[in-house]
């Protein structure tokens, strides 16, 4: 019995014996495969876990590509912010009080960034986190006196971009502001941007914004469990990753001139609010863009209070609207050209003929008056003189259809292809339309037309290139603002080169006729911009406009400005110098009156000091 007992024991051990063999087997089998896994198919994984827990990386940002002007004036750079950083799970119990004080910040302020950092889930608290940005001098001194002292936290210099023009050309140049969930989800490139990354939003800085940014670096610190660098103590194996330097973005030179820019910016401190550009004839490459009021770009960049914003928006002068490409405007008598041009290039009319004005001008019940009585003018005459009747009686030889045709082969009602911001198409009402929205046609509609009302409406840049492509002898050109982009060694990188539209389709004698004209209207006694020539100075040609405005009497905007949003806006649009044509304008007071009184002074003032005036240069 004994024996078979001793047996049974045996056999049961041997059993237990082969189970227990088998879970070790597992046992140690399972943390081979983990082992191995962990060593060969997730190294990378692991090894930057590792490195985390003993490194502390810097993100180094790119410095922003540099715009400047046709001069080399430069209209958009950096200065240096400094932004402070910590890594929270390296910060002691009473390092977020001593951070305070030194910082000067308030008890509340002291709260908030403790609540702010207590709320940071585990996993975020061993990546660095903005805790200021763009400190001031004496932060920034308190807090380098000890750094050593506090060994979570670290101050970075980050390149903020600067406008050193300010308000001059900031709707052209526009503005960066942070990155929000949205760009974060469009960005095709993950890293290209982070949350506290700032983008352009507007103008240039939005246009070229993958040109402009450039890309950033990093460097890491091998560090102790405090947090304290460990200099000449790194492994080996983290040598080729401790250094990766940023690189800068593409710098941008302008068409635009500066100088030019701040001649209109004295000659409109008379007006609360207009525009004026200028583009260079030959080759279509813009010169100024000018708008009033606008925004400081400074401002916007670094970010608007709610106050700040209500004033922008509450302004009646619209400081947020680009006045030069996105708003449109009757054009009124500088439309008046391209009826002319209209008429003789398809010889609908005899310019020496003469059509006595008395001053208005009666179809049917209806009376339309002219500005003056003028007696009896011919075509050429009744651009000098602008003499409504003249063409009142023009248009209904002409007819809206031809007028529309030209003014289209001008570049009205389309866009002119600028490629910055939202550009407005301007409008042509054609006769389809009119019977359309009205119901029938009339007379009275080809009337308004001819002279630049009705619902004829152009922008400020449709119109400075239109005279210019009268200016050049028929050729529309595409309007540029870039003329080169260099890359980080200074290298050129592209070169825009002039873009022809099309051509006008006027004959040169035409065109020859009309530059003169327009010259006259300056020059002449009787010409309307008389008033406003340079007596010994730069000849400048061009053609007056006064445009109605829609009346503002009984809307709910009524206020003691009303008075003045009620007066028409004055235009002054043609091209300097007069005898050998070089760059064409359109100069446009808002609610200005008169564009012979308001406008035309503008015109010729500025042409006189940009094309006579040597640029001034520093003495020693």
């Amino acid at each position: 019995m004994i024996t078979l007992s001793q047996r049974r024991e045996v056999g049961e051990f041997r059993k237990r014996y082969r189970w227990m063999a088998l879970f070790v087997v597992l046992v140690f089998g399972g943390i081979i495969i983990r082992v191995a896994q962990v060593q060969l198919f997730q190294r990378d994984r692991w090894s930057g876990i590792a490195q985390q827990n003993i490194t502390k990386t810097l993100e180094l940002p790119a410095t922003r590509g540099v715009i400047r002007d046709i001069e080399g004036r430069v209209v958009a750079s950096n200065r240096p912010s400094y932004d402070v950083y910590a890594t929270p799970r390296l910060l002691g119990s009473d390092d977020v009080d001593r951070i305070g004080s030194l910082m000067g910040l308030s008890k509340q302020d002291r709260n908030s960034l403790q609540t702010r950092l207590d709320e940071l889930p585990p996993s975020r608290r061993t990546h660095q986190l903005e805790l200021f940005s763009d400190i001031d001098r004496e932060q920034l001194a308190a807090l380098e006196t000890h750094l050593a002292e506090l060994p979570a936290l670290d101050v970075v210099t980050v390149p903020l971009r600067d406008y050193p023009y300010a308000t001059l050309g900031a709707h052209l140049i526009g503005y960066l502001n942070e990155v929000n969930a949205q760009d974060l989800e469009r960005s095709s490139d993950p890293s290209a941007y982070r949350s506290g990354d700032r983008i352009g939003r507007s103008g240039l800085e939005k246009r070229y914004e993958p040109l402009l940014k450039g890309s950033r670096g990093f460097r890491r610190v091998v560090v102790d469990a405090r947090g304290k660098a460990l200099v000449g103590t790194r492994p080996d194996s983290l040598e080729v990753e401790m250094l990766k330097k940023p690189v800068p973005g593409h710098d941008i030179q302008l068409t635009i001139d500066m100088r030019l820019m701040e001649a209109f910016d004295r000659a409109f401190r008379p007006h609360p609010s207009g525009a004026a550009v200028v583009v260079d004839i030959h080759t279509g490459a813009v010169r100024a863009l000018y708008s009033k009021p606008v925004y400081d770009p400074n401002e916007m960049s670094s970010g608007l209070s709610t106050k700040r914003y209500a004033e922008l928006t509450g302004d009646p002068f619209r400081p947020l609207i680009d006045k030069t490409m996105y708003e449109t405007y009757f054009p009124g008598s500088t439309f008046k050209v391209i009826t002319a041009l209209a008429s003789l290039e398809d010889a609908v009319v005899d310019p020496m003929q003469r059509v006595e004005c008395l001053g208005s001008l009666k179809i049917g019940r209806q009376k339309f008056r002219c500005n003056k009585r003028h007696d009896w003018v011919d075509l050429y005459e009744s651009i000098v003189q602008s003499c409504n009747v003249y063409f009142w009686e023009l248009a209904e030889q002409v007819g809206i259809e031809r007028i529309t045709r030209y003014a289209e082969a001008f570049g009205f009602a389309e866009q002119t292809g600028i490629g910055v911001n939202s550009e407005a198409k301007g409008f042509l009402a054609t006769r389809e339309w009119y019977i359309e929205h009205y119901g029938a046609f009339r007379i009275g509609y080809t009337l308004n037309t001819a002279i630049g009302q009705g619902n004829t409406r152009v922008t400020v840049l449709q119109l400075a290139m239109a005279n210019a492509a009268i200016a050049n002898g028929g050729t529309l050109y595409v309007p540029q603002v870039v003329q080169n982009v260099r890359a980080p060694d200074g290298s050129l990188s592209e070169t825009f080169e002039p873009r022809i539209k099309r051509e006008v389709g006027v004959s040169p004698q035409h065109l020859d006729l009309m530059r003169r004209a327009l010259n006259d209207v300056v020059q002449e006694e009787s010409g309307t911009a008389y008033r406003a020539r340079n007596r010994d100075g730069v000849g400048v040609a061009g053609k007056t406009g006064t445009a109605q405005v829609v009346s503002r009497r009984g809307r709910s905007e009524e206020s003691s400005s009303a008075w003045y949003l009620d007066r028409s806006h004055g235009w002054f649009a043609g091209f300097a110098p007069a005898e050998d044509p070089q760059v064409a304008f359109a100069v446009l007071v808002e609610h200005g009156g008169s564009g012979g009184a308001s406008a035309a002074p503008i015109a010729t003032s500025v042409m006189q000091q940009y094309l006579s005036e040597p640029e001034p240069t520093e003495t020693e």
